[in-house]
């Protein structure tokens, strides 16, 4: 949902999602002269309201600031053209109020001018999680916060106290790190009430206590319940089959509910390179309804650490097409077979997908011809493209990337990608953003601490480790495209897939590509911002850890209109950044 308000030569635009609400505020320029940001507050129903708080301040009024403190943005403004507030509850209504502030003619910065008539203010309701053809679902992702550490004290528990409550829905800490994927998850299994429905799904990794005791309860309400795994694989050349850790992981946790009845599991072993889905049928009557589908693993890190995405899709077509694509691999069919049936039934789309429409691909299929129709894509964008790559971009896709026309590319990835060459395509072009995930105060991924001078904060890197000690992927882990989200024609490509080689043609995997939805382009939309925003801090702190800059004057407003500048300069980032979404004002 999207809602704006102009005034005296300001905007303000509001884009919510589920969980997370955008604020895009936009200006003239010769209307910013001793412009020196904007308050942000929050208004209820009565007319009281609060004004929020920052971490920036003036150096000129805090000279010892406290580690930690907070600022209100009526006396220490933002000093940006977007704010974002991850705080939101679904199907809820929230009024802001924007306030251009202004350095007075006195020069006194504890006095800043500003006009009441001036301020700007919307009201918008967030999206349903429950409700629509679709309804997305985001974990909190990036549990390294300072807000993490003040709710939680994970040293006053032992390994095994923390992974009992994580396995527990109902505990505060697994609340607040699901963030209602794990809920949507339970909430999905939980329709399969009776005997009248049944549940098929595939999974890659399949242990985490809370889904299997979700499954098995629907067996107990006489549903059918389903579902294949990864078993190991079994390898052709030698005839035999080959243990796995992930395999043996899965096949352990399954093992107390083996035998239950109307509750199977089924062994995937002759699957190509990774039997990847992460998806589940409910139909009713003997009817495929619904599909849950996305990035998340059924594991604890799948839900309470690394960034995933569950997403439901209301279409009993949709459902039909991965109710017959389970039986393929609910068979473990060979590889030559899946791939001939992946090909006849989801064939590469058409030069354009179908306005409004919902499509449905799957792998393995022949070949990675795949790739240059997302590319195509990319290259017929008109507004932006957003990328999230947990293994990073390859080198086909890359080349889209860097096609030099005038419009923001960003890419949100955790492994840097591993050719060489598109490496150096997304840094040459100048209008596509990386940010990469990372600790704060770490070199890679799960490396050796660094120390920040001036930050002084909590080394959180060890509690993260707590949520995920194997595997590649740390921080985010979604596999989703967005190309145009704020025009009125966008496209979401989101499923389990990576856009790499391997998960078109030696994977088992599935996609969902969707034009023309509004409300699910913006829910994706905020999502991104959100875990963009935070990562892009820690990488700016890291970097200049690493160059021996790190200065905590960073921390510091600028106490004059020099800071606009940027923001209205040609071809500068931030200035198509506040034209990208923010409304003419």
């Amino acid at each position: 949902m999207r809602v704006t308000d102009r005034k005296n030569g300001f905007s303000l635009q509001a884009i919510s999602g589920t969980r997370a609400i955008m604020l895009a505020m936009n200006a003239k320029q010769e209307k910013l002269g001793d412009f020196l940001g904007f308050a942000v507050g929050t208004r209820r129903n009565d007319g009281s309201g609060r004004w929020m708080n920052g971490f920036k301040y003036f150096p000129s009024l805090v000279s010892t600031p406290v580690r930690g403190q907070r600022f209100c943005t009526t006396e220490h403004p933002i000093q940006d053209f977007k704010w974002g507030h991850y705080w939101a509850r679904p199907e809820t209504e929230y009024s802001f109020v924007v306030r251009p502030l202004f350095k007075p003619e006195s020069g006194d910065l504890a006095n800043l001018h500003h006009d009441e008539d001036n301020d700007l203010e919307v009201t918008i309701r967030t999206e349903s999680e429950t409700e629509g053809t679709h309804s997305v679902l985001f974990n909190r992702g990036a549990i390294v916060s300072q807000k993490y550490s003040e709710l939680f004290d994970d040293d006053a528990l032992t390994e095994d106290e923390l992974a009992a409550e994580l396995n527990d829905p109902q505990s505060t800490r697994t609340k607040w790190l699901s963030r209602g994927l794990l809920e949507g998850l339970l909430n999905f299994i939980g329709q399969a009430e009776n005997e009248h429905y049944s549940l098929h799904g595939c999974f890659y990794e399949l242990s985490y206590l809370p889904v299997l005791k979700a499954l098995a309860d629907a067996a107990g309400r006489d549903a059918t319940v389903d579902v294949t795994y990864d078993a190991g694989f079994f390898k052709r050349s030698e005839n035999q089959r080959v243990e796995t850790s992930n395999g043996n992981r899965n096949a352990n946790a399954i093992a107390p509910f083996a035998g239950q009845q109307n509750l199977t599991f089924r062994e995937r072993i002759h699957y190509i390179n990774i039997t990847h889905n992460k998806f589940l049928v409910l139909s009713e009557n003997g009817h495929p309804v619904q599909v849950w589908t996305g990035s998340t693993n059924i594991t604890p890190s799948g839900f309470t650490g690394q960034s995933n995405v569950g997403h439901i899709i209301r279409d009993p077509a949709i459902a039909q097409m991965y109710l017959n694509y389970w039986k393929m691999i609910a068979e473990d069919k060979q590889r030559e077979e899946l791939k001939a049936f992946v090909n006849q039934h989801t064939p590469n789309p058409d030069v354009e997908l179908d306005e409004d429409s919902i499509t449905a691909l799957f792998s393995p299929r022949t070949g990675e011809s795949m790739l240059d129709w997302y590319g195509s894509q990319v290259d017929k964008a008109d507004q932006t493209v957003m990328l999230t790559a947990a293994f990073g971009v390859t080198k086909k896709l890359a080349e889209h990337f860097n096609n030099d026309q005038d419009y923001l590319r960003y890419v949100l990835m955790e492994q840097r990608c591993r050719s060489e060459a598109a490496r150096e395509m997304l840094r040459h072009d100048r209008d596509t953003r990386v940010v990469q995930c990372q600790g704060l105060g770490v070199t890679g991924s799960m490396g050796h601490w660094r120390d920040i001078p001036g930050w002084k904060l909590e080394r959180w890197m060890a509690r993260e480790q707590h949520f995920r000690r194997r595997g590649h992927v740390f921080f985010v882990h979604t596999k989703y495209m967005l190309i145009d989200p704020l025009t009125d024609d966008p496209k979401i490509f989101t499923g389990s897939a990576n856009f790499s080689p391997g998960s078109l043609h030696s994977n088992d995997e599935n996609m969902l590509l969707i034009r023309g939805n509004e409300r699910v382009a913006e829910v994706y939309l905020t999502e991104f911002m959100r875990l963009l925003n935070h990562f892009y801090f820690r990488q700016v702190a890291n970097q200049k850890a690493r160059d021996g800059t790190s200065d905590p004057t960073v921390a510091h407003l600028d106490e004059d209109d020099s800071w606009v500048t940027g923001h209205f300069r040609a071809q500068n980032y931030r200035s198509k950044r506040r034209e990208l979404f923010g409304a003419q004002p």
